[in-house]
């Protein structure tokens, strides 16, 4: 296991702009984390920084594992995936190749969100959702032990949702601790096991789900879920 993950006193700056202000945060094994706010709270930036795509200009991100062990047991879907110049199927294996593991599980992660039929269309021809369940699957096939979303939902309809959310259910479902940033707070309660509320770039509240939504921990999570402004 790479979990728990702790971030202690995790800054970043760009110049002389403060995104993230001394964060502390623990992730441990289990349900869905869904880390919600405002726009511009910091929540993109924080999953980078979690996931080793930005380097903290202060503080840290340790794993149970060593760094480099902990990477390898990672992954990361972003709001707009990349879809390589190749099939979907050759989509799905690239990343396993790379990792010297079997291409032979891509066909399955593809049948797994529901995909298979296309393998042989070019990846760039599919739908918005189509693509968002392709990045996921090409994730999933490597196994991650953690994975990292970034509004994987944002930009589609309701109905590509519903099926984005379904797969994300599934993964966690395997044991996969899925850490989600979202501006949904339906889509929150919908797959949430624990809450972290990002304000002005720093933890605000963190709770389980059915007592950060029926009990709000803080007047700032209160007045989020109302749908107040927070500056």
């Amino acid at each position: 296991m790479i979990l728990p993950m702790v971030a202690e006193g995790l800054r970043f700056a760009a110049g002389d702009v403060g995104i993230i202000h001394g964060i502390d945060l623990t992730l441990r094994a289990g349900g869905p984390t869904l880390v919600v706010g405002p726009n511009g709270a910091g929540k993109s930036v924080l999953l980078r920084l979690l996931h080793g795509l930005l380097r903290p200009t202060g503080g840290a991100v340790r794993w149970a594992l060593p760094e480099e062990a902990a990477r390898r047991r990672q992954a990361m879907v972003f709001q707009r995936p990349v879809m390589l110049r190749r099939s979907v199927l050759a989509n799905a294996e690239y990343p396993l190749r790379l990792a010297g593991l079997d291409p032979g599980r891509a066909m399955a992660a593809l049948e797994r969100v529901g995909l298979a039929a296309l393998a042989a269309r070019p990846a760039r021809r599919l739908s918005g959702g189509e693509q968002q369940r392709l990045a996921l699957a090409r994730a999933w096939a490597m196994g991650p032990a953690v994975l990292f979303l970034d509004e994987p939902t944002a930009s589609l309809d309701p109905a590509a949702t519903r099926q984005v959310e379904a797969i994300i259910a599934a993964i966690a479902g395997q044991g996969t601790k899925v850490v989600m940033t979202t501006h949904d707070l339906g889509q929150a309660r919908r797959l949430a096991e624990e809450v972290v509320l990002l304000v002005a770039g720093r933890v605000n509240a963190v709770g389980r789900a059915p007592d950060f939504f029926e009990r709000p921990p803080s007047a700032e999570a209160a007045a989020f879920l109302r749908g107040d402004l927070l500056w």
